[in-house]
């Protein structure tokens, strides 16, 4: 059987993320402050999670799985209290893209060029992908890690470089950085808020 978070546990992980994602920012020199050129992007109206559909209740599925991504599967698989505690767990994720939409307008408004933008975002990703994989079950992050090794050769994901192969160009991988995926996002009825940045991408 699998042994699932306690509520204690779930707040402990929160307080992780909460302060994970202060020391990124601090570290970077980017703490997530408002300014003229990139007012809306510090807004609290984006950048983040949004619930926008109710839970499944429907009781573990059972058989082989409709949908190519196997995380959604595994959501499928899972209890509605289990789903509960993954839409938690998806919500303090897609917070941490919102800070990197912060990041991300942050340095282009110091002038940052969009290679240093992106090396930065993508290690702020696999940050945000340990720290939520830390309050998953050993089979979910079995899952994610299985198809990003076979995908990526890398446990985490793409790194910077394999991006760069992949788009040809800075700026489409901060993009990509930022992207989350809405097949997961739906299954656990949540959307991402984007947050665009005002200030215009260096050349």
């Amino acid at each position: 059987m699998t042994l699932r978070p306690t509520s204690a546990r779930l707040l402990r992980r929160a307080a992780l993320v909460a302060a994970t994602a202060l020391t990124t920012a601090l570290s970077t020199g980017f703490v997530l402050a408002p300014s003229a050129s990139a007012a809306h992007c510090a807004d609290s109206a984006c950048g983040g999670s949004a619930v926008v559909a109710p839970l499944s209740q429907e009781p573990p599925a059972v058989g082989a799985c409709t949908s190519p991504e196997p995380v959604v599967c595994e959501i499928r698989r899972s209890t509605p209290d289990e789903r509960v505690e993954q839409r938690d767990i998806r919500m303090r994720y897609l917070d941490l893209i919102g800070d990197m939409d912060r990041v991300r307008c942050a340095m282009r408004a110091e002038g940052r060029g969009p290679e240093e933008i992106a090396r930065r975002l993508v290690d702020m990703r696999n940050d945000a992908k340990e720290i939520t994989r830390a309050g998953m079950t050993p089979e979910e992050v079995r899952v994610l890690e299985a198809r990003n090794t076979v995908k990526y050769g890398n446990p985490l994901g793409p790194t910077a470089d394999q991006l760069h192969a992949k788009y040809g160009s800075w700026e489409k991988v901060a993009d990509a950085a930022t992207r989350t995926s809405r097949a997961v996002d739906g299954e656990l009825g949540l959307a991402y808020l984007p947050c665009p940045c005002d200030v215009p991408a260096a050349v």
